[in-house]
């Protein structure tokens, strides 16, 4: 049985380039703003697979992200884009 490929939590945040340095994905992890598929994420090593829902909070903003694909490496912002759906945006 061959098991889907998945990618660190934090290195995929940083592929999307939804933080700029992976050490501030721990932080977001560290302060609860994390969930993965409804549930709090509690390490910054959790694996995230295609399909995965994200819920990422920054202050009152919210936003709900379905991984598309798990990139090989950071990229530009039309390439990181591609990495993720946005599925929901609340200011």
């Amino acid at each position: 049985m061959s098991e889907r490929p998945a990618l660190r939590l934090d290195k995929w945040l940083w592929h999307a380039r939804f933080v700029r340095r992976r050490e501030l994905a721990a932080g977001l992890v560290a302060e609860r703003r994390v969930r993965l598929n409804g549930q709090p994420v509690l390490k910054t090593h959790q694996l995230v697979r295609p399909g995965d829902i994200l819920v990422l909070t920054e202050g009152e903003r919210i936003r709900v992200v379905r991984v598309k694909e798990l990139g090989l490496r950071r990229r530009g912002p039309a390439d990181a884009a591609a990495l993720y759906e946005l599925v929901a945006v609340e200011p």
